[in-house]
């Protein structure tokens, strides 16, 4: 459980920093690693809450 908060807290924080790259730069390359981070940090939460739901249901 503590990996996959951390692991969300990264990711999050790494889009969160090229998004900014990419609004103070404007190069495309920023917006573009910066949303593939994005979705990765939603996969991840969906994990998270998907084991969370397993270990209710056990």
């Amino acid at each position: 459980m503590l990996l996959f908060r951390i692991l969300a807290l990264f990711l999050a924080t790494a889009a969160a920093v090229l998004l900014g790259f990419y609004a103070v730069t404007g190069q495309a390359h920023y917006k573009r690693w910066g949303l593939v981070i994005v979705k990765w940090t939603v996969i991840a939460a969906l994990v998270f809450f998907a084991v969370l739901f397993l270990e209710r249901l056990a």
